[in-house]
């Protein structure tokens, strides 16, 4: 079959035409916003923030930032592409492939991305600068690594005065990791519904009593909260020398933070969906088989960019990495996620970008009007899905209609390679232990009959009992 290569679309590219569209999420802050034309993003710097964007620039903090990979890139453009009297500075910034959430990323990834802030509030510090925010939101995954992504976040430093961004990086970072790494690993899902970070108030119910022992979380959670709600909606204004806070102060207060963040720990246990991969009940020849045609099937697609939607902790996602495609590599399981987001580490791997999904319960539109945050359909166009070891999940132990799952997958990508795992599977047996077999449905006729509607079968490989299948999909739309 000849290689065909699809066109990889990020989600907030897709659509685009001439005409200039503001990004429907960037509002709350007046010193810029972000907008898209001729399929290119760009960021608008207002006359608000003219002095702080010049200090920026000719201090040398951006440089040093970028140079070391922490900051997002930028050039300035022709600042004709706006109409507007307010406009100071057209940006146009280096693009993320993807777009992810703090509730989608494993611990280790919200620990970096935590860490990343911090050590750019002490370096900005140096050079005269402070964070005035330190929003979750403004760190991205890029090239395998954190990067700060809000070139608008920086303002002068002024002498004396606390860190206003303090608050905002504890109900952000710290609150979430602390409950991740002490009470539940899936409590960082609480960010779903709590836009502005988890309160104070509810992380230190939520944390077990032993927390308190723990210095940093008790200093910067449960002491932070007890100030806050003796002051909460007193109109009394505090003089004086209580609110000043020195430069080295605000350095010991970053120091502390990080330290606490630092102790903070998660180790993955072999949980059932790693020992489903690492210790399996299929023979090695099984594994071996599947390697190939999945490896036959990408060489015959070359797709530019892949959304592995089972990836476990990523071996097949690195089998398309290594043809140079771009990866959405994710899993149900935090301890997948998190073992493929140490892989990616050690190995520097650049091209993987290991993200907490379940696909039964997809992150759903959040924020103002539903647009501060969009699902992933609308996020994640790639040339080509991997299915593997998954369709059995989704139809039994989800009782999802196969039509539902194959119209799913098509919105995603033009190109399908999925395996069907039969009823005498033993994972299958598995799944249909203590409950009644209904689904008369799920037969590999049925579902080479339902999948045929919405693509094209153009090959199919047996890898022991299961089959691997090559689809295209259908323009019938």
């Amino acid at each position: 079959m000849e290689t065909l290569k699809g066109k990889s679309l990020q989600f907030s590219l897709q659509n685009m035409k001439n005409s200039i569209r503001k990004e429907s999420s960037s509002f709350r802050d007046p010193s810029g916003f972000i907008f898209y034309q001729n399929n290119k993003i760009y960021r608008a710097v207002t006359q608000l923030y003219k002095n702080e964007y010049d200090l920026l620039i000719i201090s040398g903090l951006y440089d040093l930032l970028k140079e070391r990979g922490l900051l997002i890139s930028h050039k300035e453009v022709n600042g004709t592409l706006l109409q507007e009297s307010n406009i100071y500075k057209i940006l146009e910034p280096e693009l993320i492939k993807r777009i992810s959430y703090p509730y989608e990323w494993s611990f280790s990834q919200l620990k970096d991305a935590a860490l990343l802030t911090l050590k750019i509030q002490e370096i900005s510090l140096t050079y005269g600068m402070s964070l005035k925010d330190a929003s979750v939101y403004n760190i991205q995954f890029h090239k395998g690594r954190p990067i700060f992504i809000d070139t608008l976040s920086f303002e002068k430093y002024t002498e004396n005065k606390p860190w206003k961004a303090y608050g905002q990086f504890c109900r952000h970072f710290l609150a979430p990791l602390a409950l991740m790494s002490q009470t539940e690993i899936h409590l960082n899902s609480l960010l779903k519904n709590n836009v502005d970070g988890i309160s104070l108030d509810l992380t230190r119910k939520l944390l077990p009593f032993c927390a308190r022992f723990h210095f940093g979380l008790y200093l910067h959670l449960y002491l932070h909260s007890k100030v806050q709600n003796k002051y909460q909606g007193s109109n009394i204004k505090v003089s004086g020398t209580s609110y000043k806070l020195s430069k080295n102060s605000m350095i010991g207060i970053i120091l502390s933070l990080r330290q606490s963040i630092e102790t903070l720990k998660w180790a993955p246990i072999n949980t059932e969906w790693v020992e489903y991969q690492e210790n399996g009940v299929h023979p090695e020849t099984y594994k071996i088989q599947k390697t190939e045609v999945v490896k036959n099937f990408l060489s015959q697609v070359g797709p530019e960019s892949v959304f592995d939607m089972g990836a476990n902790t990523g071996y097949f996602s690195r089998l398309a990495a290594m043809k140079g495609a771009d990866v959405i590599s994710c899993d149900i399981d935090p301890a997948c996620v998190e073992k493929n987001y140490l892989t990616i580490k050690q190995n520097k791997e650049e091209n993987i970008l290991p993200l907490l999904f379940d696909l039964l319960n997809p992150s759903p539109a959040v924020g103002w009007a539903n647009e501060g945050r969009v699902t992933i359909n609308k996020r994640f166009k790639t040339d080509l899905v991997l299915a593997l070891a998954l369709i059995h999940h989704l139809c039994i132990r989800g009782n999802i209609p196969l039509d539902k799952v194959a119209a799913y997958f098509r919105q995603f990508s033009e190109w399908l390679i999925i395996e069907f795992v039969p009823k005498t599977d033993p994972k299958v047996q598995v799944l249909l232990l203590n409950r009644k077999d209904i689904f008369n449905e799920y037969t590999q006729e049925k579902f080479e009959a339902v999948f045929s509607l919405f693509y094209q079968i153009l090959d199919f490989k047996n890898a022991g009992e299961r089959v691997i299948y090559l689809m295209r999909r259908k323009d019938n739309d």
